[in-house]
């Protein structure tokens, strides 16, 4: 160890004179609200951002990430097991016997036709649930609390907002259609790969019609999906020692995942997830997308990428087409707090590493400022993964990454940037509190 030099009391004085005035940095950070007030963010230069006072989701409060319970260890497998069965089953009885009343009517005549079936089936059950009841085999069926979030005039007005959203099936056809006239044409699929695709593309156009927050929120649960599974095989092809070069790729994928969970959170806030059967629905569908893609990457990796590309590329018509119909509106909405948290967070090496079409430029940092941001958002991050999807089949994106980690090697970190402290939050009108089905 290097002994400390000595420093006279003149020395000090005179580096003390040198020293600049001390600054505050202001740390992207949400600030907590106080009784009575809506949660604000405080973005990297500063501002204060108004967010959404209620989170609209059935897991609000209860599951949201960086919310309750984030980081803890999970039960084991049983305990879990035997806890989500007990709580699907309470949610599948309250879907029939309360169905909510501000569900749409679908257009599309087989939407319609599946819409009656399924009011006849849920009031089947609620019969059935209700015999069971009287008959003492499943306990008593309280109603759905009624939270003061539903009194709150904020809450009523962007629920209402949220409900004027709209997006036809047609519109995200002429958009596809318009990315493939002016793109050189369509990609090349064999019909093994499309077969899953345009089933995708069925329940989604289908099932969802008249339903955007659900479809974007079943579309993200899914999209997540193929990541988690290449992830999976090249874990396996690394253990085995199949193949030990997989391991760059792995963070690329995981990065993927990480910025779709955020879209999948980002839907539930907006109460993607509020019904029974969509999540049903989801979830189910994302388990056979996982064995699906599975096969895919073991037959043909190239393929698999070629799927999720895709899947991207649908999405990203999906979104174009939504955000021309509903900018309006959307502009209208504060953005949800998960939102915020991700795309002004301080730690974007995630959202930096999946990005790898986009390395050598200088890194996207989007505005998030409405939910009209936070659309347009998630449609640029469905680009950059087709981007990295189109670099994986070219075999590019090894290329890609020694690129940037030479760049990465040879460049100097940036420094902090100084700014002046930001100020006092003010008040705002009165906070909702979580809802649940």
């Amino acid at each position: 160890m290097l002994p400390c030099p000595s420093l006279s009391r003149s020395g000090l004085h005179a580096r003390r004179r040198t020293r600049g005035a001390l600054r505050v940095h202001a740390v992207a950070a949400p600030i907590i609200p106080g009784k009575g007030e809506c949660p604000l963010y405080r973005d990297r230069t500063g501002k204060l951002i108004p967010a959404m006072c209620a989170d609209y989701g059935f897991r609000s409060g209860a599951g949201r990430l960086y919310q309750e319970s984030y980081g803890e260890v999970p039960k084991d497998v049983w305990q879990l097991a035997k806890d989500n069965y007990r709580h699907e089953l309470e949610q599948l009885r309250r879907a029939v016997r309360y169905p909510p009343s501000d569900v749409r009517q679908p257009s599309h005549p087989v939407a319609k036709a599946l819409h009656t079936a399924n009011g006849v089936v849920g009031a089947a059950l609620a019969s059935l649930d209700k015999a069971l009841e009287e008959a003492r085999v499943l306990p008593e069926l309280q109603p759905p609390p009624v939270r003061s979030a539903l009194e709150t005039q904020e809450f009523k007005e962007i629920r209402a907002r949220l409900d004027q959203l709209r997006l036809d099936a047609d519109d995200v056809i002429a958009v596809e259609r318009e990315r493939i006239a002016t793109g050189g044409g369509d990609m090349e699929s064999p019909l093994w790969v499309k077969a899953p695709f345009y089933a995708l593309c069925w329940l989604l156009d289908i099932m969802y019609d008249n339903k955007p927050i659900e479809k974007f929120w079943v579309l993200e649960t899914v999209a997540r999906i193929p990541y988690f599974a290449y992830i999976s095989i090249l874990h396996l092809y690394e253990s085995l020692g199949f193949w030990r070069a997989g391991a760059e790729l792995r963070k690329i994928h995981f990065a993927e995942e990480w910025n779709e969970m955020h879209h999948l959170q980002i839907m539930e806030s907006l109460g993607g997830d509020r019904a029974w059967m969509d999540r049903f629905i989801a979830e189910h569908s994302a388990v056979f997308y996982y064995w699906v893609l599975i096969l895919f990457y073991l037959v043909s990796p190239r393929m698999a990428y070629n799927f999720m590309q895709r899947v991207e590329l649908h999405a990203a018509d999906t979104y174009t087409a939504f955000l021309q119909r509903n900018a309006a509106v959307l502009e209208s909405i504060p953005p949800p707090m998960v939102a915020l948290q991700y795309y002004y967070s301080e730690d974007l090496y995630l959202f930096d590493e999946f990005q790898t079409a986009s390395r050598g430029a200088p890194p996207r940092r989007p505005r998030c400022e409405t939910l009209l941001d936070v659309f347009k958002n998630i449609r640029d991050d469905e680009m950059e993964h087709v981007k990295t999807m189109i670099a994986c089949q070219n075999s590019t994106i090894a290329k890609d990454i020694a690129a940037a980690s030479a760049s990465s090697s040879s460049s100097p970190s940036p420094s902090a940037t100084e700014l002046p402290a930001p100020a006092t939050p003010p008040k705002r009108a009165a906070a909702s509190t979580v809802v649940e089905e």
